[in-house]
């Protein structure tokens, strides 16, 4: 009978996981002309280091790097026409709300890509590294597949821990970036996750899980591989005010809460999505060059303004659910 019970807890323990016996409901949408009303642009120093100069509001609009276009999609961009010999002007958002889980849907049909360039949408709690921080997509230059990482101010460890998932784990296995300062790193296999593979396929959909009783999942569908509850989510928001997350599957990264990492760690983040030029990952000389890229970062940034016209995000939606 013990033996019996296990199995069965293990089971709908997997089951949770994997998403087939929940209900979520809608609770913030980011999309369309309201998108710019839920967030706030953050034009300060560039904590990574970058070539780039964050606009505001007013600067970004006039200058059409943050807009709705004729189809109702947000696209952010940076300047692609000047010579920018202080940083190329991009943006960088913050959500006005603050986040203590959740399941987060993120549904482009293009991100940014090329040399010098470093994009990401991730979450991140007040006073890094205090709260942690969630990198969900994140890439620099040529790069062909996404990265995800957590970073955590205190003691966070994957040794000995089950994760369910198909992604790659990284050799760091400590989050605390006290310890390593790399985080806890999956990544994903699948060529049409980031960059290019990801815009010539028609992008697609990435989906967080932050819970306490299952920790932090992420999920990847490709725009010709979304799962049925989702494929209606790209229509019409009247048809995804719930999301049972069925047949999702096995997710990308699998990071457990637990005795190895407290669910403490991550909390009151705020959703960020931005595009900054070289800095500490993208402009370092070995990562640069050794993505084909030519000259030096900041130099090729400041002087091939052309070179970023594929360089922006074009978002159906960013939608928040809440488990019922």
């Amino acid at each position: 009978m013990l033996s019996y019970i296990f199995v069965m807890l293990v089971a709908a323990w997997i089951q949770l996981v994997h998403g087939n016996s929940v209900n979520y409901t809608l609770q913030t949408d980011y999309s369309g002309t309201s998108f710019f009303d839920k967030i706030d642009f953050y034009s300060g120093k560039d904590p990574l280091g970058g070539f780039v100069r964050y606009q505001d509001s007013p600067n970004a609009t006039s200058l059409g790097l943050a807009y709705v276009n004729d189809k109702n999609r947000v696209i952010l961009k940076p300047d692609n026409t000047t010579i920018t010999p202080d940083g190329r002007p991009s943006v960088r958002l913050h959500s006005k709300e603050v986040y203590n889980g959740g399941l987060f849907l993120f549904d482009i049909n293009h991100m940014p890509q090329g040399c010098g360039t470093w994009p990401a949408y991730w979450l991140v709690g007040p006073s890094w590294p205090n709260n942690g921080e969630i990198d969900i997509l994140e890439g620099v230059n040529t790069q062909k597949t996404n990265g995800m990482t957590i970073y955590t101010s205190q003691t966070c460890s994957m040794v000995g821990t089950k994760q369910l998932m198909t992604g790659t784990a990284s050799r760091s296995t400590s989050c605390n970036v006290k310890q390593h300062g790399t985080g806890c790193g999956i990544k994903e296999n699948r060529t049409t996750s980031y960059g290019v593979g990801l815009n010539k396929n028609g992008g697609g959909i990435y989906a967080m899980r932050w819970e306490q009783a299952t920790g932090i999942q992420v999920w990847f569908f490709p725009r010709n591989h979304l799962p049925a509850d989702l494929n209606s989510a790209t229509t019409t928001l009247a048809n995804t005010t719930r999301i049972t997350m069925t047949d999702w599957g096995t997710p990308v990264a699998d990071y457990p809460f637990g005795n190895n990492c407290n669910s403490t760690l991550f909390k009151d983040m705020r959703v960020v999505i931005n595009l900054t030029f070289c800095g500490r990952w993208a402009g370092k000389q070995s990562t640069y060059s050794g993505a084909g890229c030519p000259s030096e970062c900041t130099l090729y940034v400041e002087n091939t303004s052309h070179a970023f016209d594929e360089a922006y995000w074009d978002i159906n939606y960013l939608r928040v659910y809440q488990q019922q």
